[in-house]
């Protein structure tokens, strides 16, 4: 796992962990990949993004009347997510779904991000994620998941990871059950959006919760 300059710590799970954190960094998992956003990835993005209006709608962040607007263009979101990046208070990665490397394009499937990044005594960090509605359901996500945990958990060296979600998103929820996220409760008009505030409920991750790493506890789930 990962592209990082310095030196590969070996896992029994076949994946590598770096020695130090240094955006852009790749990280894959069989298909599945996460990729830093890039310039190149406009045209796949929007297009993605377009076709996902209706899926996507009722879980999508928007902005209170009256706050600052953010990037209204793709390059100048591009801007902001990768200045935070480099800034250690983000990791925005597009993901992609390349079953078969070197023959056939990978596809942009969906977006995972790390954000609200604290280090110090706090360090954590939110995680975020969308996927295209015609891969949902084909565990792109929990994997993509997991490899954001370890990578956090074992190379920013982060102690703590939350996902928000709202009660209503049935998907989502089942995604952090799967993978064993620990629930804390509901937080009252806790986002904005689809236009208002709304209550999520909330669950967690400590680093000690997952000794051995996230995807090797998830690979290692009974099937059955």
């Amino acid at each position: 796992m990962g592209a990082l300059p310095g030196s590969a710590s070996p896992r029994t799970d076949g994946l590598q962990l770096f020695d130090r954190h240094h955006w852009p960094v790749t990280l894959r998992r069989g298909p599945v990949v996460l990729s830093p956003i890039r310039r190149r990835d406009r045209a796949a993005w929007e297009r993605t993004r377009q076709a996902n209006l209706a899926w996507l709608r009722p879980w999508e962040a928007t902005l209170p009347p009256g706050a600052p607007t953010g990037p209204a263009t793709y390059a100048g979101l591009l801007r902001s997510l990768t200045r935070q990046a480099r800034e250690g208070r983000m990791l925005p990665w597009l993901i992609f779904w390349d079953p078969d490397p070197g023959r056939t394009p990978s596809r942009l499937v969906g977006q995972l991000t790390v954000s609200g990044i604290v280090d110090g005594s706090a360090s954590w960090g939110q995680v975020g994620y969308w996927v295209d509605e015609r891969y949902a359901g084909r565990g792109i996500i929990p994997t993509a998941v997991c490899l954001a945990v370890d990578y956090c958990f074992e190379v920013m060296r982060l102690h703590r990871l939350e996902v928000a979600i709202r009660p209503e998103n049935v998907k989502s929820l089942r995604v952090v059950e799967k993978l064993g996220f620990r629930p804390e409760g509901i937080r009252p008009r806790y986002l904005h959006i689809d236009g208002d505030w709304r209550d999520h409920l909330v669950f967690a991750l400590n680093a000690e919760e997952v000794p051995g790493g996230l995807l090797r506890r998830w690979e290692a789930r009974p099937t059955t």
